[in-house]
């Protein structure tokens, strides 16, 4: 059997075909070749196209197609990963009502607040281990409040992994890990949250059937199956977010294992049995793919939306005709802490462990006589780094104190200086692993459909590509204070 994956990112599609029984990814697709779009009319917002999304899932698995490197007609089963907390609405004909508002946008903040404060933040953090906050509820209740004719249509909210499912199927499902990312799932009552529904003035109708994560969320449509050359029939066997996508897909599945990605937005995700939240709301803690009511996975999330897009714009505005391992190469002709030069990477929208604060990206401390395009590079790097390191203390305040990392060798972890910088900025070793979000969605695909008896089964002979160690934590510790105290101004 072949396994397809498919990946929604923000700044792509990426779908790989996998061999169940090898394991080994056969292809793997891009499209597009640039990076998609997000559009922001206005300060703080962050919307994408649905459709667009579902028009790159098309051309991506057409053109793996195109390399003849398989039969599309073994395919017998497709796992989703997906960008988190967007919101996509449609109405009774599955017609989308308005662009999606992701993951990075900052609109709701307010909104979540008000909420917050008015279900009891005690209540709030206990049965829904979060604030609502920015998340797929608040923005909701901002649809709801300022764009009624809209809200009027909607028949089912969902995330966009679902959305691109129901394009596939034309069934709409979601799971307990989905809703509990969105704060929509009351953790205690498992089930969904009276509070939160009642607060905003939801109707629970609006939320999709609730399966699973490793099971079947719909069958393949014939006409759809027509048009990509594959089986009419064949299950959507898995759907899950990026980041606990990830965990999977680095084996990262009980009590104390952390996994960390640095793309577009920074992450690290650490696994817990129990019912845990920071009291700011600053970390977040979702159902991981793995968690059952009798027997408790939770995913403990912190995120920082300013890393790989600040790597992108450094290389686009000092260097763009050069590319991303030509720039990385080139931060060795400035030192290890730039010759004081620092970067607050904050500019994508508000920061969660920041308490929701729109900071912004800054630069500081620049020499014109001194520091060059390098320097600006390897200071965007480290500033990056310095913010892992920030948000890592939180986790560690909220019991969470990894001994080793794991991590994919991809985005800023094909960076050695990003790599080396991050070991010594947290002090915690990291193990590079041959990872990819749309190889773990097949993988997903491959338990849900039961090609493999256990998650842990799946992933049994993964083993590490490179491991990195601290080596200047001491050098490292007096950067990071330097750029924490810069940072303490902004907050």
């Amino acid at each position: 059997m072949l396994l397809l994956g498919i990946d929604v990112g923000t700044s792509s599609i990426k779908v790989s075909v996998v061999d169940a029984s090898t394991r080994k990814s056969i292809v793997s697709a891009q499209y597009p070749e640039t990076e998609s779009a997000i559009n922001s009319v206005k300060p703080g917002w962050a919307e994408q196209e649905p459709e667009m999304w579902w028009e790159h899932v098309q051309q991506a698995i057409l053109k793996a197609n195109a390399t003849k490197k398989y039969d599309p007609k073994e395919i017998g089963a497709i796992g989703i990963a997906y960008q988190m907390h967007g919101l996509v609405l449609v109405n009774k004909q599955q017609q989308v009502l308005r662009q999606s508002i992701i993951w990075c946008d900052s609109r709701a903040v307010e909104i979540g607040d008000k909420a917050f404060a008015a279900i009891g933040e005690a209540k709030s953090l206990s049965h829904l281990l979060n604030s609502p906050g920015n998340f797929t509820a608040s923005k909701l209740a901002w649809v709801k409040a300022n764009e009624p004719a809209v809200y009027s249509e909607v028949d089912k909210a969902m995330l966009p992994g679902d959305f691109i499912a129901m394009k596939l199927t034309g069934d709409i499902t979601t799971s307990i890990s989905a809703l509990s990312e969105g704060i929509f799932w009351d953790f205690k009552e498992n089930k969904l949250s009276d509070d939160v529904f009642n607060y905003y003035g939801f109707s629970k109708d609006v939320i999709p059937a609730i399966n699973p994560v490793f099971s079947e969320h719909g069958k393949l449509q014939a006409s759809v199956a027509h048009i990509l050359s594959l089986k009419e029939g064949i299950p959507v066997t898995y759907k899950a977010g990026d980041q606990p996508n990830n965990a999977l897909s680095l084996n990262v599945l009980e009590p104390g294992e952390v996994a960390a990605t640095a793309g577009t937005s920074g992450v690290i995700y650490g696994v817990s049995d129990e019912l845990t939240y920071d009291k700011q709301s600053r970390v977040n803690t979702f159902a991981h793919v793995n968690h059952r009511e009798d027997e408790q996975r939770l995913g403990v999330l912190l995120c920082i939306n300013g890393t790989g897009i600040l790597n992108r714009w450094v290389k686009n505005t000092f260097t763009p005709a050069i590319s991303y391992s030509q720039m990385n190469d080139s931060h060795r002709k400035a030192p290890a802490g730039s010759d004081g030069l620092r970067v607050l990477p904050f500019g994508n929208g508000a920061e969660r462990m920041l308490n929701n604060k729109i900071v912004g990206a800054h630069f500081h401390n620049i020499d014109l006589n001194l520091h060059s395009q390098e320097h600006v590079q390897r200071a965007s790097q480290e500033g990056i780094a310095f913010a892992f390191r920030y948000g890592l203390d939180i986790m560690r305040e909220n019991g969470m104190n990894p001994q080793v990392i794991r991590a994919g060798k991809a985005n800023l972890f094909l960076s050695d200086l990003f790599a080396k910088s991050f070991v010594n900025a947290t002090g915690v070793p990291v193990e590079l692993y041959e990872c990819d979000g749309s190889v773990g969605a097949a993988i997903g695909a491959g338990i849900g459909v039961g090609a493999y008896s256990t998650p842990k089964e799946a992933f049994a002979d993964e083993k590490p590509l490179q491991l990195i160690e601290p080596t200047e934590t001491k050098t490292f510790d007096e950067f990071y204070f330097d750029w924490k105290q810069l940072l303490q101004k902004f907050i």
